[in-house]
């Protein structure tokens, strides 16, 4: 027994270790640029000691509330079986409206836009901090300046080239690396901290506070910078289902907070000490001999924190595909051990192309800061909206209560929100352009599913008086099993009626199935397949998944033999309907999202490859829908 907990111990620092490369890399590399983007970004705070410890005050106590309180205190209690992320979210939300369309509608639409800025956020990251990385090239040596832009493309193109490999690969190195980076952020900042212990003054939220009321006019362009110290708070809830909630929390308190607090005030007390350090504060901790080995690390910290953006993206876009807000993507599995670990290698390239364009096009961090941050607050905003509703119908909670509590968050956030409106013609209007491409992708995917569904199942006939007909006049039966996939399993898929109508034949088993996605992450094996017996040997089957399983339909169908229906895979044949669209005037969208609809739906990936049918047993029947 005693072991098992020691056990268990052991376990626990080690899913704490990997949460620190994993969770923390982006929050984690926010020193790099935060009080730089203050005092020396594109709207520069004049930097005086007062204004210096108002702002280290509003640092630290956006870290504890926004981050502490608001997200490893209250927001990771909103778990949907374990998992966490704006997926989750969404679905948790939506079960807590049910009965109520409307309701359940303005949930999804500010769900698919939080996730559209959760990918403006995933192309500015890897920009922004490799970029801040390398630009210590600069304070070492003015010489390298040229190579900056060249150097962090590189960085990022082995970055997005590695992908394929999988973070289980590259992952067993992310933990140690951030440990030493973690030690070497909270040693610097001690090592200045002693020279200027003044500094520490601004552990008061007073001074934050007086910074506020006494510089109004420049206050919410503070704010705008400031926020960049929180950002990657998404990623502890995000991530949440790789690694629980303790380890996460652990890591948090015991770690990553102290860590970055004492940075913070190192370079709060270089500043009181030497204001001509502005330009980089961060490098100038370092002392001389250490520049370069920390411009090393710091390039190291970066690319993992860009890392568990990109994982995040490819595992946002799986789950979206499940939920079907997006069409079927190319997706591969890049463990055999661990579940959830995919490369899609569409996102994966167009990530890249977008984080090359924002390299070149702002050529500085000072320049790509004002694009950072407001991805990141619409975020936490659509977050904290969500997280309501959710405290309130599935915690319990009520409406008062709920409302009390994320009021005080949302208060903070729209300031941060508002701050960074300001920064829209300086490079905000990216991210923006960036999330509302992506959710108008996912609604009108969304939208243009439900429209082919209706067209389809419209004229479609249902099953068992169609089976009671069939044995009034049976058609020739041939050996073996046929599956034709369906939407509904009660209707007669479109492909078995093209079947009967130009072959003329069944197999003398007929399986009609359909999937369905639940709103829960995973659904157990054991409640994988529901068979209904029909007569003269037809059978309708509902396989079942959650957003994050991996959809297998041969695997599934291997199940059924614990239920007494024994399918042999060399003797089954299956059958799957191809719709040709053809968009029209006055039909269910307007034309230009049809026809958008129209490529999404042509250039989406093949039933046969997602749901993993060998390729060599299909036969695809075609029909047209006018939309």
């Amino acid at each position: 027994m005693h072991h098992g907990a020691t056990l268990n111990k052991s376990q626990q620092a080690a899913l704490a270790l990997a949460a620190l490369g994993v969770v923390y890399g982006d929050i984690g590399t926010s020193p790099l640029y935060t009080m730089k983007e203050v005092f020396a970004g594109i709207h520069p705070i004049p930097l005086t000691p007062d204004n210096l410890l108002g702002i280290l005050s509003l640092i630290l106590w956006s870290l504890i509330v926004v981050v502490s309180i608001k997200y490893v205190v209250f927001i990771m209690r909103a778990d949907n079986r374990g998992e966490g992320g704006i997926m989750a979210m969404i679905a948790l939300a939506l079960h807590g409206a049910k009965g109520q369309p409307k309701v359940q509608r303005g949930i999804m639409l500010a769900g698919l836009l939080g996730a559209g800025m959760f990918y403006g956020d995933g192309m500015v990251t890897p920009a922004m901090s490799v970029l801040s990385a390398l630009e210590g090239l600069e304070v070492a040596t003015p010489v390298l300046r040229p190579f900056i832009i060249p150097l962090t493309l590189a960085v990022l193109f082995v970055l997005f080239f590695v992908q394929r490999k999988g973070t289980a690969s590259v992952g067993a190195y992310f933990g140690p690396v951030m440990v030493l980076w973690f030690s070497t952020l909270g040693g610097l900042g001690i090592y200045n901290i002693v020279a200027s212990p003044e500094v520490l003054m601004a552990l008061s939220p007073s001074y934050g506070l007086f910074f506020l009321i006494e510089n109004r006019g420049i206050a919410i362009v503070a704010m705008g910078a400031v926020v960049l110290s929180v950002t990657g708070a998404e990623a502890l809830y995000a991530d949440m289902g790789h690694f629980g909630s303790r380890p996460i929390r652990q890591a948090w308190f015991c770690f990553v907070l102290p860590s970055l607090m004492l940075n913070y005030f190192g370079q709060g007390a270089l500043l009181l000490a030497h204001p001509e350090e502005v330009t980089n504060p961060f490098y100038h901790l370092a002392p001389e001999w250490m520049l370069l080995p920390l411009v090393g690390l710091s390039t190291l910290a970066t690319v993992i924190a860009s890392q568990a953006v990109i994982s995040g993206a490819f595992s946002v876009t799986r789950q979206a595909m499940q939920l079907g807000f997006l069409p079927r993507l190319e997706v591969q599995h890049t463990s055999l051990k661990t579940q959830g670990q995919v490369y899609l290698p569409g996102v994966n390239w167009g990530l890249f192309l977008a984080v090359v364009i924002l390299v070149l096009g702002f050529k500085s961090t000072n320049n790509l800061a004002a694009a950072y941050g407001i991805a990141v607050t619409g975020d936490m905003v659509i977050t904290s909206i969500l997280a309501t509703f959710v405290a309130a119908k599935s915690w319990g909670w009520g409406w008062k209560r709920a409302i009390a509590l994320f009021a005080a968050f949302l208060t903070v956030e729209l300031t941060f929100l508002f701050a960074n409106v300001l920064k829209i013609p300086d490079g905000g209007w990216f991210p923006l352009a960036a999330g509302a491409s992506v959710f108008l992708l996912m609604s009108t995917w969304k939208r243009g599913s439900q429209i082919v569904s209706e067209r389809t199942s419209g004229e479609s006939i249902e099953l068992e008086p169609f089976i009671g007909a069939l044995l009034v006049s049976m058609p020739v039966r041939v050996e073996g099993t046929s599956v034709f996939m369906a939407l509904e399993n009660d209707r007669v898929p479109n492909a078995m009626l093209h079947n009967l109508m130009h072959n003329k034949v069944l197999h003398e088993r007929v399986l009609i199935v359909s999937v369905e996605v639940f709103d829960v992450p995973y659904v157990p094996e054991i409640d994988r397949v529901e068979i209904h017996a029909l007569k003269g040997n037809f059978y309708r089957l509902t396989v079942q998944y959650g957003f994050k399983d991996e959809p297998d339909i041969p695997l599934a169908l291997s199940l059924c033999a614990e239920q007494g229906l024994v399918i042999d895979m060399m003797e089954t044949s299956f059958f799957l309907g191809r719709a040709t669209l053809i968009p029209r005037m006055g039909g269910g969208m307007v034309l230009w999202r049809e026809k958008l609809f129209v490529y999404l739906y042509r250039n989406a990936g093949s039933a046969t490859s997602f749901y993993k049918i060998p390729s060599n047993r299909v036969v695809e029947l075609g029909t047209q829908v006018v939309l």
